[in-house]
């Protein structure tokens, strides 16, 4: 059974396009305006896309049920493959006490509550969207900020608005991933196609975080910290994306942008030390910095995080796990069966539907060693990690 695809089912282009958005609209309005449980919206758009294929534009049943399988089998892998085994690495830290430990070090470096969201809702957010994603960093940041004394809302809209600058990376550079999987192009190029738009937006969200929080005026008075926290975000962005592709572009961006800022702190502070209104009734002081080592401990999980992702995106070392690895599956009754036509293409094409299983190549694999390797070197036993990963 084979299909050509059609553009234009209804005569009139406008209503086409109306009616095949009716899928993304039902999810994100069922999110938005009815507060659905994700996977229950998810579940209805879906079934609204098969609905509109088939009946619409006259897609065999067939077809369209083996191609949501084929998209279930790479939402598991590789998205899921890293979002499971990123919280691993995460709750191995949580699990030894050493999630603590950064969040001293973090907010110990300054009482000011403009540097403190910096530091955590900006440039350590950008850290945890770069390395597990998926709505964890919003949540990691705002329980930080709240730990620290910021109102709950006021902590989840800062977290928010600071995940914007890295949210188009995501978990080990999944969203530019997926992308790359959905409309062919060269990964590499998308990469470095998004490193060039968003960096101006990057220097300027930190700004826009703190006039959010303390007005402009309080804004105006930390200018440069903001300034050194985007533009290194900013320049790190551009360079890792351009040069070397999107798996580490937020977790390495993020460790220049805390770097830079704590650099500066050692030279400058701001002229006052600004704090909430209410901050004797409900704050505490932020806590004295940590000694180094223990600081060292507590972040090496992340560390080792951010070596074995990026030599997991050399194309050398991917390239020769590939070798070993690699298995292509041709997705029944779908692979060649779909075919493209013009004017999206010069000639009918028909299209591939192959699922790679590349387990070793991975970047989830590369995550899973990194928590095995931080476990053990924080003498977790294996029976212990076994119940962790569970």
């Amino acid at each position: 059974m084979t299909w050509t695809q059609i553009y234009n089912p209804l005569g009139n282009l406008f209503l086409s396009a109306l009616i095949a958005s009716l899928p993304v609209v039902i999810l994100l309005g069922l999110l938005a305006f009815f507060h659905v449980r994700a996977h229950i919206a998810a579940i209805a758009g879906l079934a609204a896309s098969i609905i509109v294929a088939v009946a619409v534009y006259r897609m065999p049943s067939t077809l369209a049920f083996a191609a949501a399988a084929n998209g279930a089998a790479f939402g598991l892998f590789p998205i899921g493959w890293i979002v499971l085994n990123a919280i691993f690495v995460y709750d191995i830290t949580v699990k030894t006490g050493k999630f603590e430990t950064i969040k001293h070090t973090i907010a110990g470096l300054a009482g000011d509550r403009r540097i403190q969201a910096l530091l955590i809702a900006f440039s350590f957010g950008a850290f945890i969207e770069g390395s597990a994603g998926f709505g964890t960093p919003v949540a990691i940041s705002a329980a930080m900020l709240i730990g620290l004394g910021f109102k709950p809302l006021q902590a989840a809209g800062l977290a928010l608005i600071g995940n914007t600058a890295p949210v188009a990376y995501g978990a080990l550079g999944t969203p530019i991933i997926a992308l790359a999987r959905v409309t062919e192009l060269p990964i590499e190029q998308l990469s470095a196609m998004v490193g060039r738009q968003l960096p101006f937006f990057s220097v300027i969200v930190p700004f826009w975080l703190v006039w959010a929080m303390a007005g402009f005026k309080g804004m105006r008075e930390v200018w440069p910290a903001c300034l050194a926290s985007g533009l290194s975000f900013a320049v790190v962005q551009f360079l890792i994306s351009n040069y070397h592709g999107p798996w580490i572009v937020d977790i390495a961006g993020a460790i220049v942008s805390i770097l830079s800022l704590i650099l500066l702190l050692k030279f400058w502070h701001p002229r006052n030390t600004w704090k909430f209104n209410d901050e004797t009734n409900q704050a505490e002081d932020p806590p004295s910095l940590i000694a180094r080592s223990e600081a060292i401990i507590a972040w090496m999980p992340w560390i080792i995080l951010s070596v074995l992702v990026f030599l997991w995106g050399l194309p050398q070392i991917k390239a020769l796990l590939n070798s070993f690895t690699v298995i292509d599956l041709p997705i029944p009754f779908l692979n060649k069966a779909v075919f493209r036509a013009p004017p999206v293409v010069a000639q009918v094409k028909a299209e591939e539907a192959v699922f790679t299983f590349n387990w070793l190549s991975a970047s989830g694999t590369a995550l899973l060693i990194s928590g095995i390797i931080s476990g053990l070197l924080l003498k977790l036993s294996p029976l212990n990690l076994a119940r962790i990963y569970l």
